[in-house]
């Protein structure tokens, strides 16, 4: 490996590894905001409109995790295919690790926790005796955001072979 070589992947392990902490800390502190402006909304708010502020923190702040995750996983295909040519190193070994059966399942999205968000960003509209077009409105509004944690959850477990069968089309000179 060239000085270059390492130079290169010593930053984009840092990257991965700076991602990865910036994506837990700003899900703690994004969580911590919008139940903030959700407990606001539920004393304050007038109509059931108003849990559409905090749905749309909620939304910002998955699609800002989903982008940082998205990005570390993109680099680390990357590091596998153009710094771990001999099949050895952390990338390849992550990948055929994989997840034993009865280990324990970590979800890099937080998936489970939006969704349980978006039960209880929409308890505040339901207090407040919403019409039948506010249930529809404001219930389509947060079911479009739990279809949005659905698919992407799918996309994030497809992502890696297909990132990593771009970067291998990339080395070998196809499809540029």
């Amino acid at each position: 490996m060239t000085g270059r070589d390492q130079e290169e992947y010593a930053a984009l392990r840092a990257t991965i590894r700076e991602r990865g902490t910036a994506r837990v800390w700003l899900f703690a502190a994004g969580f911590i905001a919008w139940g903030a402006l959700t407990l606001a909304t539920a004393a304050l708010a007038s109509t059931p409109l108003g849990t559409l502020l905090p749905l749309l923190v909620l939304a910002a702040l998955f699609e800002a995790i989903f982008a940082l995750h998205v990005g570390v996983e993109r680099v680390g295909r990357y590091i596998q295919v153009f710094h771990e040519a001999d099949g050895q190193g952390w990338e390849h070994a992550a990948m055929a690790f994989g997840r034993p059966k009865s280990a324990a399942a970590v979800d890099p999205l937080f998936t489970l926790l939006f969704a349980l968000a978006v039960v209880f960003n929409a308890v505040p509209a339901l207090l407040l005796h919403p019409t039948i077009e506010e249930i529809v409105f404001v219930g389509g509004a947060h079911a479009l955001f739990a279809l949005r944690l659905v698919l992407a959850r799918a996309a994030a477990a497809r992502q890696r072979a297909i990132d990593l069968e771009r970067f291998a089309q990339l080395k070998r000179g196809s499809d540029i």
